[in-house]
């Protein structure tokens, strides 16, 4: 009998692309954090909310994760790190509840669940005890020329209300400015021109960033400053008392030409 034979010719194995991304292994044995791919290559998560979910994972319990701390640590905005939590929170990987603190006060509390939709194994975790978070903040002492500015500016725009803390942190930059001889009403000026329609949310980042970036220089040394000369200001309206006509006067009277229709009639 003859030996079978195959007309099929042998399967050759696919190989990678050379435009692909070739992995170069490396074994970690401490310090290293387990992704899942679920969440490594969800597809309905954006990347920043992706990164942010990678770093919140490799962090130990009790880190602050808020926008504001995520916003210190990377560069993206704040904007961008609060959409991409919330894309976090719409997939399950995240959940943020406000809850009363045995002292009545109202806090977060933020858990992470690595595999969304999985049972969790409460048995091995410690019950977690809500405890109020307070940081002990160093502030420069009043500045009561400073302080009395940056406090005045809600009479001017109601929007522009400034915590204490925010009064005693600012006052320091604003006495950069009156150290350079600028004016209390020129401070306010530029404080309060030009504002942004509409609600301002941190009123103390706005006037902290126009103190700091539209600080004027040092005037040179041994300038002599000419004498400021008063503008001589208009007299105010007077109404006549002959005409009722609107006429500029120091003081209440007959305007131009009443006075010399009586001058004529006296003549």
């Amino acid at each position: 009998m003859t030996a079978e034979q195959f007309n099929a010719p042998p399967r050759v194995r696919a190989a990678a692309s050379p435009a692909g991304v070739m992995h170069i292994r490396h074994r970690h044995t401490e310090k290293f954090t387990v992704v899942g791919n679920h969440l490594a290559q969800h597809a309905d998560l954006s990347l920043v909310a992706i990164g942010i979910a990678v770093y919140v994972q490799s962090l130990p319990d009790g880190a602050l994760i808020g926008i504001k701390d995520l916003a210190r640590r990377f560069r993206e905005g704040e904007i961008a790190i609060a959409r991409g939590l919330r894309e976090l929170e719409k997939a399950g990987y995240l959940e943020r509840k406000r809850v009363r603190t045995e002292s009545g006060r109202i806090v977060t509390v933020t858990r992470w669940y690595e595999r969304p939709g999985q049972p969790v194994d409460l048995v091995k975790r410690r019950p977690v005890r809500l405890r109020e978070r307070v940081v002990a903040e160093p502030l420069p002492p009043v500045d009561e020329e400073a302080g009395a500015l940056l406090a005045g500016l809600r009479r001017l725009d109601p929007r522009l209300v400034l915590s204490e803390k925010d009064v005693r942190r600012l006052s320091p930059r604003v006495r950069a400015w009156l150290d350079r001889e600028v004016g209390v009403r020129q401070i306010v000026r530029t404080l309060t021109a030009d504002l942004p329609p509409g609600l301002i949310s941190w009123p103390a980042r706005l006037l902290g960033y126009r103190l700091v970036n539209w600080l004027p220089p040092m005037l040179p040394a041994g300038l002599v400053r000419e004498p400021v000369q008063e503008v001589e200001r208009p007299l105010p309206f007077r109404t006549c008392d002959g005409c009722e006509r609107a006429f500029r006067a120091a003081g209440p009277g007959l305007c131009r030409e009443c006075r010399e229709k009586a001058v004529t009639r006296v003549a």
